[in-house]
């Protein structure tokens, strides 16, 4: 054996034992016609680094993947990264800028062959961070979304959607950032609560008869007003339904309509409509028979007044900035009598996450998916089953977003990403094909011209599970590994992301993209808060690595993995799985010294001792419990059952109840539990289990094989002993209360207690014989009898039928310890009953801050729980 290291130092054995598995193919072994599994990863941004949620979505991939690995299956886990649009091509442009150049510097081709120059030389950094966590992906085989193969897919599924008119150009409304002058999708939009005012204005009706209010945030918009809209239920304005109203400033004449939108409770009950510049205005407009083509549009692209088709905008107000434009609107609504007053107000406004820019609803033309269509198969396959959501709570979710969604805008106006495959002629007339040829034998001898715009991002990771497969060709991953089995996948994007990929898989394909589809949570700070950088709350993983390991990382993140909770991150919770880490690597330098080392069998060995008998079968029980929590996904109940039984079954009782009694037997059983727990634990802590399973081995005859394709254990129910089980169970359970006594009546560690037992039965009896040397030497008593015992202060621990009399005269001054005891009762219980008050007081629960509410719970409960403690101590002594 390699003697280990006295401390356990991860930085040490990481990189080491991650170049070694890359450097063998050992993430992808040569299985044969083994039972496929496959797992796609998110493909992270190419110009992403490893956050805490990565960190979390990758670690729950590679315990299913390295799990299957061990099975014996074909494990493939499709790594690869994202084009990511918008953010690459900031990326460059930033770069430009700091230059003193700009993108419109150069020509199209050589501004995108300088962003893949970027990509190859910076664009690896999260696969390396990757790499760090111990992520096991195939990465002989890494996919770029704009890499050769992919992108012939993604041109493809244009052609054909649009081939079976799935696919087409249309004018609609969509986000659009005028600082990044493109469609954003709606993940990319970031609400904030600004304070700005509320503008009530007053219309004038054409005849002259009156007036009508309505109000709005935005004053700038009502140059494109087109409408204004009323409650057909509302009584005030029946009589006004079909009237037309006189514009302040452009004098246009537009109609009242009838709307249920208007709601007639909400300032005046009339709302002005503005189709061309506001989502919900733009389907009321639809209702009231206007075609896109004819809604008023006064902004361009820099969000700057342009003329609106009917040229009634005043000319002072043209070029003006659309904030400027806003001050400019409400001076002339006051000069011309018409605003009736103004409120301040909390505004949910929509903003770039990337530029940073107020996002205008604004009327383009674009390209557009028939996502209707497409959804009712996806809506099918999870009701039928065919896809299971894991947790289930998630599918009236996804049944709602697709039962009610909308065409899907995939073009974006960029330089960076698949350039739509679409050519026009000189009179506009559109080709769509795979290539120039393709669309120019359609056209004849027109001249052509290439679609400027390049496809959203979504719309390629859309084919992510059979793209990287190698379709559009029949290839044999693609036959073996499609469907997929499991997606894991933030819920955040199970719109943006998962059910496209579920619409657009059973489209080409004809069949699910994945088997599963796991949503986990967000993780959060500490304290529940969601993390951002402007708090400073945000959390490092690769921080978290350099101080107490990978290993440590991942098993914070799988324990505290409960199917539909968020994660709160405590630096604690790493720091004490780091010590579970520390422990395992102490037994295992114990096992070391003492003669113990690698299994020479699968099979678990021949037993006699009850001890080795009651260790196997608390294996054997382990694996059946692990294998339950990962055919249900219960991450948190795999890793709890994996830690439970290193740290107390293994560690804490039975390297104890070997010790001094270390026979051949002994020796082989401990090696082969001690193995068995590395490959249990290897999902998890793969660093840490590589090395002792190597460390453990006899460097005259090393390992075979490396243990991250070892072979899972087999729940072998033939080997159970339930009478070896129970009389462990028992001993442990009696050494337990025996040490909880004397700890609570502060009897000295050293003191040896004789020890009395009254009502104990034949099977009792037989146990206290068998067990009384691992009895004196773990509970400290001796001259174990079951005669009455002598007269006096004592303590007593029960034990299913039998009482254990342990005598204290002249160990401890019994006086003194009931004293202390009652005193600790009283202030426990009086902290317990003033905590009990304030959390009895509705004003506190409500008005307090939810942390402070929490505290003064958890206090509660940890003060209850001493006064109990205290008391049974109290009742033992007698």
């Amino acid at each position: 054996m390699t003697e280990l290291a006295k401390t356990f130092d991860p930085a040490a054995i990481e990189a080491r034992w991650y170049a070694h598995w890359e450097d063998k193919g050992l993430f992808r072994p040569e299985r044969g016609e083994a039972e496929p599994f496959t797992i796609v990863i998110p493909p992270p941004n190419v110009t992403g680094s490893l956050h805490i949620g990565h960190a979390l979505d990758n670690t729950l991939q590679d315990i299913l993947i390295r799990h299957a690995r061990l099975q014996g299956k074909d494990a493939l886990w499709v790594v690869g990264t994202d084009h990511a649009g918008i953010a690459t091509q900031m990326v460059v442009e930033r770069q430009m800028n700091a230059r003193g150049e700009k993108r419109t510097d150069y020509t199209r081709e050589q501004f995108v062959e300088k962003v893949w120059d970027w990509k190859a030389e910076s664009g690896g950094t999260i696969t390396g961070q990757l790499r760090r966590l111990g992520a096991s992906c195939d990465w002989a085989n890494e996919r770029f979304t704009m890499d050769e193969g992919f992108s012939k897919a993604v041109l493809k599924v244009f052609v054909d959607l649009y081939n079976q008119k799935l696919l087409y150009r249309d004018k609609r409304l969509v986000n659009w950032d005028p600082g990044l002058k493109t469609a954003i999708s709606d993940l990319e939009v970031e609400t904030k609560e600004i304070n700005g005012k509320f503008w009530h204005l007053s219309y004038p009706l054409e005849d002259g008869s009156g007036t009508i209010s309505v109000a709005t945030t935005r004053p700038e918009t009502m140059l494109a007003d087109m409408a204004v809209a009323v409650n057909p239920e509302d009584e005030r304005y029946k009589a006004l339904i079909g009237k037309n109203v006189k514009l302040p400033i452009t004098g246009r004449l537009v109609p009242i309509v009838a709307d249920e939108h208007a709601d007639p409770e909400l300032g005046s009950g009339a709302v002005k409509i503005t189709p061309g510049h506001d989502f919900n205005d733009f389907e009321v407009g639809k209702r009231a028979g206007l075609k896109p083509a004819d809604m008023l549009n006064m902004l361009d692209a820099e969000a700057n007044v342009v003329q609106t088709a009917d040229g009634l905008i005043p000319a002072e107000l043209l070029g003006l900035e659309r904030f400027e434009a806003r001050k400019r609107v409400v001076a002339m609504l006051e000069e011309q009598g018409v605003l009736e007053k103004v409120e301040d107000r909390v505004i949910q406004t929509p903003y770039g996450d990337r530029s940073g820019a107020v996002i205008e609803p604004w009327l383009t033309d674009q390209w557009y998916v028939d996502a209707e269509t497409l959804a009712k198969p996806a809506l099918e396959a999870v009701r039928s089953g065919a896809i299971k959501v894991v947790p289930e709570t998630w599918k009236k979710t996804y049944y709602n977003w697709l039962e009610n969604i909308q065409p899907w805008c995939v073009s974006r106006q960029l330089w960076w990403g698949h350039q739509i495959p679409a050519w026009y002629d000189e009179d506009g007339n559109c080709y769509v094909a795979e290539d120039e040829g393709a669309a120019q034998a359609l056209a004849g001898n027109k001249k052509l011209t290439r679609d400027s715009d390049v496809l959203d991002t979504w719309f390629s990771s859309a084919l992510w599970p059979f793209g990287t497969l190698g379709w559009p060709e029949s290839t044999t991953n693609l036959q073996r590994h499609y469907p997929n089995d499991v997606l894991i996948s933030g819920f955040d994007i199970l719109f943006f992301w998962d059910a496209r990929m579920i619409m657009q898989g059973l489209h080409f394909m004809e069949e699910v993209p994945f088997k599963t589809l796991y949503l986990h949570g967000l993780v959060r700070a500490a304290d529940g808060s969601k993390m951002s950088k402007s708090k400073g709350n945000t959390v490092d993983p690769l921080g978290l690595i350099d101080k107490y390991g990978a290993d440590a990382l991942r098993f914070t993140l799988s324990a505290m993995e409960s199917q539909g909770r968020d994660i709160k991150m405590d630096e604690k919770r790493v720091e004490g799985y780091r010590n579970f880490a520390t422990k395992l690597w102490n037994a295992s330098r114990f096992c070391q010294a003492n003669g113990i080392g690698a299994s020479k069998t699968l099979r678990a060995p021949d037993t006699t001792l009850a001890v080795n008998r009651w260790i196997v079968a608390e294996t054997i029980e382990t694996v059946q419990k692990l294998d339950l929590a990962f055919a249900d996904l219960r991450y948190d109940e795999a890793a709890n059952t994996i830690y439970q039984f290193t740290w107390s079954r293994f560690c804490d009782w039975y390297l104890e109840l070997i010790k001094g009694q270390i026979d051949e037997e002994t020796k082989a059983v401990a090696g082969w539990v001690l193995d068995q727990i590395l490959v249990m634990l290897h999902p998890f802590m793969p660093f840490i289990t590589e090395e002792l399973w190597h460390a453990l081995a006899d460097p005259a005859h090393p390992r075979e094989h490396d243990i991250i394709v070892a072979q899972w254990p087999h729940a072998d129910t033939h080997v159970l002993d339930t009478g070896a089980a129970a009389e462990i169970d028992w001993l442990i359970r009696l050494v337990s209360e025996i040490r909880a006594a004397r700890a609570e009546l502060n009897v000295p560690p050293g003191a040896k207690l004789a020890l009395h037992v009254r009502d104990a039965s034949s099977l009792t009896a037989e146990r206290l014989e068998r067990q009384a040397t691992a009895l004196g030497r773990l509970a400290r008593v001796e001259g174990i009898s079951l005669d009455a015992a002598p007269e006096g202060g004592a303590a007593q621990v029960v034990v299913d039928e039998a009482t254990y009399v342990l005598p204290l005269e002249g160990v401890i001054d019994l006086a003194a310890e009931r004293a202390r005891l009652t005193k600790g009762i009283e202030a426990a219980a009086k902290e317990r009953d003033s905590l009990a008050g304030r959390l009895g007081n509705p004003s506190f629960v409500e008005r307090a801050k939810p942390e402070a509410v929490e505290k003064a719970r958890a206090d509660h409960a940890e003060k209850s729980a001493e006064a109990e403690r205290l008391q049974a101590a109290l009742a033992r002594l007698g």
